[in-house]
């Protein structure tokens, strides 16, 4: 009996933690009658239907979120034409709110599992075995299998059937749960999802983890063994999927202080924290960490008290906007900030001051997400008070609110994009504050940057990457002509920061002029190491080729400083005396954005 467990993924290089651990959770003797497979959502539903068909399963079931269940619907229906006697079994977060519903629409479909998983699959897993023992023992009889069907899914706590739903599951024991990656060949080149514990203490309108407010801890000496096999295997990320991973600090504090104890200057670990709740001990650990250990992705959302307040989130903004600087100081952590467009008593303006108030926290990613409103959420019940429209199919992203229209959606749709063409690609670093200068606020700067792609067609016939810097670089010269040769020099510098080009850009300057100057450099360079200490095998000719060497005529590497306040104020940059030569080494990069290093040389 082969029951085939099915994640149809975002991504390649994702995978799916909930299925591994169904079939981990059923022990060895029962694990024997499980596969999985794994697709993505950029496979065609022909090629998964035929892969499906060729594994020839006796029972299948689907994990079933936002990002794949338009696919899911697809392949229920069409697989239950080639294999109609196949049960077929539903479960995720995308059916575990309207099942009944779910059931009428599908009638293929024999039931659904709701909530937790391990224990309720672990159940079903073994009423299909013992149920192709029976057929076996009874050579066919059909009738008397059927009827057992029907009395014993009924027992299985936890299902939606066409009859009815069962009893509620309880709650799972976390550390009853076994460890996912004992083989990692599976996982090869994808992310390691990991799970140190599950429910959140918070009520969040809009996110189906306020459901369980129950957290439960995974044990943390088995956490701790774990992590070890991580790091012992040097996997480059750790995803942990705890919703919000600080809000036990014990736990918190082990898990950091045994990675930074362990660290083995490979791996980085990702976590979800509430950066309100982070304590000056905590704070005080995570400033010893390598630049690069750690990750720490904060849901900010908005910085309207009112919105807050209806979407029950309870943070303090002042004192997270402190935490994060306090985080920023040692700059060792990569952080991202989230905000999300579409909550109640945001409109386009409050919209407006929450970005620049995260903008303003400089965190290396800013996203700018849209709201979601999931089955089962308190949003989806708040949907006609709040004047809520959204899509009717995932991943059921707003369309407009009381506060916000479908043209304002528009707009900060196009914000979005540059916010992640520009700033979050890290690509801009010294470019964007010069910029941002020449504006009321930085949310108005992408705005008017939005515009301009808007207006020259590039939303339509996208810029390549290397494109980029010669878009931004006019239009800075359309919003501030005046400093079209700083902003030449700024990109130039973030240019060469970001890699060794084959290629000259056209806004750079001529370099012939330097030519003996930079012999001279390379031929000194290789006698005395000064700034290249670790090419020693390499000569001049070699040295010039892996690294580069650039003439500045501004100190664009400074901070942009503002001047006055008001539409005019300017920032006040002065050429210097004569050009520096800036020296950018490409074999050590800066673990946070991967910028190489750089240093002057004259």
């Amino acid at each position: 009996m082969k029951f085939l467990l099915t994640a149809v993924n975002a991504k390649y290089i994702h995978s799916n933690p909930a299925v591994y651990s169904l079939r981990g959770y059923v022990g060895e003797e029962l694990a024997k009658h499980v596969e999985i497979a794994e697709y993505t959502i950029n496979q065609t539903v022909g090629d998964i239907l035929g892969d499906i068909y060729k594994q020839k399963p006796d029972v299948i079931g689907f994990s079933c979120y936002i990002w794949n269940w338009t696919v899911i619907q697809q392949l229920v229906v069409e697989i239950h034409k080639l294999l109609p006697k196949m049960p077929i079994w539903l479960g995720g977060p995308e059916v575990s709110f309207d099942g009944p519903k779910l059931l009428d629409k599908y009638p293929m479909v024999t039931g659904i599992m709701v909530g937790e998983g391990e224990e309720t699959f672990r159940q079903l897993l073994s009423y299909y075995v013992n149920l192709e023992n029976l057929k076996c023992n009874t050579k066919g009889e059909q009738t008397k299998a059927g009827t057992i069907e029907t009395e014993e899914l009924s027992q299985i706590a936890g299902l939606v059937l066409s009859s009815g739903a069962t009893v509620p599951r309880g709650l799972t024991d976390l550390s009853k749960v076994p460890f996912l990656y004992d083989d990692l060949k599976p996982f090869e080149n994808r992310i390691i999802y990991y799970e140190s514990s599950r429910g959140c203490p918070f009520r969040c309108s809009y996110c189906l983890s306020s459901i369980d407010k129950t957290v439960r801890l995974r044990d943390i000496e088995i956490v701790k063994k774990e992590l070890q096999f991580f790091l012992d295997h040097k996997v480059p990320q750790v995803k942990f999927v705890d919703r919000t991973f600080n809000c036990n600090h014990n736990h918190a504090m082990a898990i950091w202080s045994y990675i930074l104890e362990h660290d083995n200057g490979v791996t980085n670990f990702h976590f979800e924290i509430a950066a309100d709740l982070l304590k000056e001990d905590e704070i005080e650990l995570l400033s010893q960490m390598r630049p690069g250990l750690v990750q720490l992705e904060i849901g900010v959302q908005t910085s309207n008290p009112q919105t807050l307040k209806e979407i029950r989130r309870v943070m303090d903004i002042d004192h997270l906007e402190q935490v994060v600087a306090k985080l920023s100081e040692a700059n060792n952590i990569h952080l991202h900030l989230d905000l999300i467009a579409g909550l109640p008593y945001e409109d386009y303006e409050s919209f407006g001051k929450s970005f620049d108030r995260v903008y303003g926290m400089k965190p290396e990613q800013l996203q700018l997400g849209f709201l979601k409103v999931l089955k089962g959420s308190y949003m989806e019940e708040m949907a006609q008070e709040y004047g809520l429209v959204y899509g009717s199919l995932p991943p059921y992203e707003v369309l407009y609110t009381k506060w916000l229209s479908y043209e304002q959606m528009l707009k900060l749709k196009r914000v979005e994009e540059m916010v992640e063409l520009y700033y979050n690609s890290n690509q801009f670093t010294h470019t964007l504050p010069y910029l941002e200068q020449v504006f009321e606020s930085a949310f108005q700067m992408y705005e008017a940057l939005a515009q301009f792609y808007e207006t020259k067609g590039y939303f339509i016939n996208s810029p390549s990457r290397s494109y980029r810097y010669q878009v931004l670089l006019d239009f800075a010269t359309d919003v501030d002509g005046e400093r079209s040769e700083l902003y030449k020099e700024a990109l130039t510098f973030d240019l060469y920061l970001r890699e060794n080009l084959k290629s000259r850009p056209t806004f750079a300057k001529e370099l012939s002029v330097f030519k003996e100057e930079s012999r001279e450099f390379y031929l000194q360079e290789e006698e005395k190491r000064t700034y290249l200490p670790t090419y020693q095998e390499y000569d001049r000719k070699q040295l010039a080729k892996m690294t580069h060497l650039e003439p500045f005529y501004y100190p664009v590497w400074e901070s942009a400083q503002r001047v006055g306040e008001g539409k005019e104020f300017l920032v006040e940059v002065q050429a210097l005396p004569k050009p520096v030569l800036v020296l950018f080494d490409y074999k050590e990069r800066n673990p946070l954005n991967f910028e190489a290093r750089w240093m002057k040389v004259n």
